[in-house]
């Protein structure tokens, strides 16, 4: 289904540990999602999208299925099905067969009681113009868009009133420009000469000469008349590039002027910044996106705050990693300095005018020891150039040098003399913040009167419905069996798990060197008391004694405990693990335990153990449960089969997830994982598979596949997924529909249950807030819109089935809605009915006891996905910035399996 986090007990942010839910990561500034979805195929699911299908022996939801002969004619019908039947209701019919179409929407939601929100979109007007787009060319060719654009604005100074017949061109950076009208040449070749006094010049040996040759050529002429007609609903085909050319003209003053990172523009002017220490500081700043909208053109403006390197010299930079400069740096520390520093520009201080160099790496030996042949083909050292040529005695030279220019010729620059330049984004982890927003374009020039851009200066007023809590269902020996949440939170008093698990065979090894014996036991009681009181049967007595072992031999002691276990021919259900007092051994311990022992974990901070507090017990035997194999709470719905669609007919629920390493991890491959709930109706346990694949790769290559086992013969597998931007619904839709039809396929011939695909955008940047801030009945304490807000009016999708929901209250800030966009539906859900579905599923949350911000099985799929990084982080986080030069065909070569995750424990949520 899809992901969320949020509320009245809060999912943990990481780990086992019962802490705040992490927002599951998106992807750098730009709009990822999942899938949720429900349908019949066991052995096949789409994470964050939407599936239901019903299935021969597994859940789904779905009507009856379509038949084939064949996989092969399974395939050939769905991609028939998906680029011609999707739009074969709607009229008039699609402008192009070629193109994938999505359903349309079936109609507006009624359900929930209506209110009025304010979206961060502004309503764009548009006048008649004759757009053309030009093709830019530079010799020689630069990378760097602030140059280009420099470039480009010198040219537009010198001919603007001459060759350019007085119009103001759009540029975006690279290789176009827009203009409202024709030049008054279709091709034109221009000598630019940039000023010397460029603030920030490269040290690359071609743009020395400063001077550039500029043709522009005549490209094409792009028709504002389809745009209007898409929005008009009389176009099925978004016209992509006639919005791209209103993004770039909207995005050209802003990128004069500002940092510019994706579709967000950062500056010091923009607000105060912050120090994030390590020598990062962040900026404030906006993001501003175009977007098709049921109103016509918006602008999507939403705050945010990125980090930059602070401009400080290197060697202070340096002592973030090693207080002592005075002697050289280790192994360990000199492999995280190299990555932290690798890719940044740096300008020596010693020189009036100079230029910026770009680091490629450190040396691997001290200054001392550094030697290099000059252009006369003398021997020197470092220490002597400096000396005998500027006169300066290097002060730190024992530690290395920083390493420019080219592997052939290699640049050696002394860490005391560099400066990072200002400016430069922090990509090794991204700190996002509450900033300001910005919207300043009707007094643009280019915008509003080159070419008659009107941007509306309020927020959009925008038709919303708070749709109802769901019932939830406890055991019946609870004082409360049932409950109706408020405000998306509620709590455990006087309630029992639904399903308590059972524990016979477990123990607790503890790795803190703070905590003695006594209060390790004492927690163990405590948190088995906790277990039995809310309805698990926990053994009182643990299989061996709770033992203390040396946090530097976790791996020994684990096999240890593993060893001692099954030597009494038993196999031990739960280990409690209290984590050593310095952090970094978590990835290691689920590593060896759930790919190498077969052992369900649950690893606890040495902290809160020590607090021996009621609340964390009571949040961790909510985890401890659903590991063991029970269930917290179901939907009351769910039980009594009133479901539409979910509840009629046995329906398995899909999530997927991929997550991709952070920047500067480019060895690293990305992790796809897919969970599929396992209990229809009720549809609150999800079983879990992971998958490694090439880098950055968004589209899960092993959602099917067949392998030759040698003693179970051909087997099937399957998989589903999470994280699509728009540009690539289509693709993704293709190829994962086609991989579910056969895994499908493969477990009954012509078995082909009825699918919906939902795409779940967790990282939207539409922001909703109360029309009115006073009222209660309008408004949660943090003063946000209430949980159950969904929007599907004014600022969805012209044509195209899609809303927004709030399912969660916000912990801190201003809550995130999540826009969920259905790309194939073959159930017909209504859309009282997709949204009423969705909401009430993420109030299924198992880690707390909150309503969560994504639907759960998208949730768990990013859960599971991040935890499979940890069972490959020590083979790639030594060294993973430093094979930058290898290819992309390269590196996904060199792509090795996950280690596989024992049957014991795939077979449970071992990953909440």
């Amino acid at each position: 289904m899809s992901r969320s986090g949020g509320g009245g007990r809060r999912p943990d942010s990481r780990h086992d540990q019962p802490t705040q839910a992490p927002a599951p990561p998106f992807q750098r500034g730009t709009d990822r999602g999942s899938h949720y979805g429900s349908g019949a195929a066991p052995s096949s699911s789409h994470a964050a999208s939407t599936s239901t299908a019903p299935a021969p022996s597994s859940p789904s939801i779905s009507a009856s299925a379509p038949s084939s002969s064949s996989v092969s004619t399974l395939v050939e019908e769905t991609e028939q099905k998906l680029t011609l039947a999707a739009l074969a209701a709607a009229t008039p019919p699609p402008s192009s067969s070629q193109a994938v179409g999505f359903p349309v929407r079936p109609g507006f939601g009624t359900v929930g009681r209506k209110c009025v929100v304010r979206a961060n979109h502004f309503m764009v007007q548009l006048a008649e113009r004759d757009i053309h787009h030009y093709d830019v060319s530079i010799t020689p060719w630069v990378t760097s868009r602030k140059i280009n654009r420099q470039i480009i604005s010198q040219l537009i100074n010198l001919y603007r009133l001459t060759d350019l017949g007085e119009r103001i061109p759009a540029y975006d950076g690279m290789k176009s420009i827009y203009t409202a009208g024709p030049l008054p040449f279709e091709s034109k070749e221009f000598i630019i000469n940039l000023p010397d006094s460029d603030p920030r010049p490269s040290s690359s040996t071609r743009l020395r000469e400063r001077q550039f040759r500029v043709v522009i050529r005549l490209a094409s002429k792009p028709d504002l008349y389809t745009l209007q007609q898409f929005l008009r609903r009389r176009h099925f085909e978004a016209p992509y590039e006639v919005i791209q050319v209103l993004a770039v003209v909207l995005r050209a003053a802003p990128s004069e002027k500002h940092t510019v990172v994706g579709r967000s523009f950062f500056s010091t002017d923009l607000g105060p910044m912050g120090q994030l220490g390590d020598g990062v500081e962040y900026w404030r700043g906006y993001f501003q996106s175009l977007r098709p909208t049921q109103m016509g053109l918006s602008l999507n403006i939403d705050v945010s705050a990125s980090s930059f390197y602070e401009p400080i010299l290197v060697t202070e930079f340096v002592q973030n990693y090693c207080r002592d400069l005075s002697h050289p740096l280790s192994d360990e520390v000199r492999l995280k300095v190299k990555k932290a520093l690798k890719g940044i520009k740096v300008v020596l201080t010693h020189r009036e005018y100079n230029n910026s160099h770009k680091i490629t790496g450190i040396s691997s030996q001290p200054m001392s020891q550094l030697m290099f042949t000059d252009d006369s083909a003398t021997r020197m050292s470092v220490i002597q150039y400096f000396r005998e040529r500027y006169n300066i005695a290097l002060q730190f030279t024992s530690l290395p040098a920083l390493v420019a220019g080219s592997e052939a010729r290699p640049i050696y620059l002394p860490m005391e003399l560099s400066r990072i330049v200002a400016g430069q984004r922090y990509a090794k982890r991204l700190n996002e913040r509450q900033m300001a927003r910005a919207n300043a374009y009707n007094e643009d020039t280019l915008v509003n009167k080159e070419f008659g851009i009107q941007v509306a200066d309020d927020l959009t007023s925008v038709d919303a419905r708070i749709l109802p809590a769901p019932m939830l269902k406890y055991h019946e020996t609870g004082r409360e069996a049932s409950v109706n949440p408020g405000f998306g939170q509620w709590n455990m008093i006087n309630k029992k798990m639904f399903n308590g698990g059972r524990v016979e065979v477990w123990t607790c090894v503890n790795f803190s060197t703070r905590l003695n014996r006594d209060v390790a036991f004492q927690f163990c009681q405590g948190l088995v008391d906790m277990c039995n009181s809310k309805g698990m049967v926990f053994n009182l007595r643990p299989v061996i004694p709770i033992s203390s072992s040396n946090p530097n031999q976790i791996e020994k002691a684990l096999v240890d405990v593993h060893n001692r276990t099954t030597q009494q021919g038993k196999q031990l259900q739960l280990l409690i693990i209290i984590l050593p007092d310095v952090s970094g051994s978590y990835g290691r311990i689920k590593r060896v335990c759930e790919t190498e022992l077969g052992i369900v974990s649950q690893c606890c901070q040495p902290r809160q153990a020590s607090r021996l507090n009621m609340q964390y017990f009571e949040n961790v035997a909510l985890k401890i449960n659903v590991k063991v194999g029970g269930r917290n709470t179901v939907l009351v719905d769910a039980v009594q089969k009133r479901i539409p669609l979910v509840t009629d007919r046995p329906t398995i629920i899909f999530g997927a997830d991929v997550t991709h390493p952070q920047p500067g991890e480019d060895s690293s491959p990305s992790i796809a994982a897919v969970v599929a709930s396992m209990d229809w109706p009720e549809v609150a346990k999800y079983r879990g598979l992971v998958s490694a694949q090439a880098h950055h790769e968004e589209i899960i290559q092993d959602l099917y596949k067949s392998i030759q086992d040698p003693q179970r013969g051909f087997v099937h597998g399957g998989m589903i997924r999470d994280g699509v931007g728009e540009r690539q619904f289509s693709q993704v839709l293709l190829h994962e529909m086609n991989a579910i039809r056969q895994a499908c396929a493969s477990l009954e011939e012509g078995y082909a249950p009825p699918v919906t695909f939902v795409v779940v955008q967790k990282r939207c940047r539409t922001r909703l807030f109360p029309a009115e801030n006073n009222r209660c009945d309008l408004t949660d304490r943090s003063g946000n819109i209430l949980p159950g807000t969904v929007v599907d009016t004014e600022i969805c999708h012209p044509t195209e089935f899609d809303f927004y929901l709030n399912s969660h209250a916000a912990i801190q800030g201003t809550s995130r809605p999540t826009r969920y966009h259905v790309l194939y539906d073959e159930n017909r859900f209504t859309a009282d009915g997709l949204q009423v579905l969705t909401n009430n599923l993420c109030y299924t949350y198992a880690r707390c006891t909150r309503s969560v911000s994504v639907v759960p099985p998208a949730y768990y799929a990013y859960l599971a996905a991040f935890r499979a990084r940890y069972y490959i982080e020590d083979e790639t986080s030594a060294g993973g910035s430093t094979d930058g030069n290898r290819s992309t065909a390269e590196r996904n070569l060199a792509i090795r399996p996950l280690p596989v995750i024992k049957d014991n424990v795939k077979d449970v949520m071992f990953y909440c």
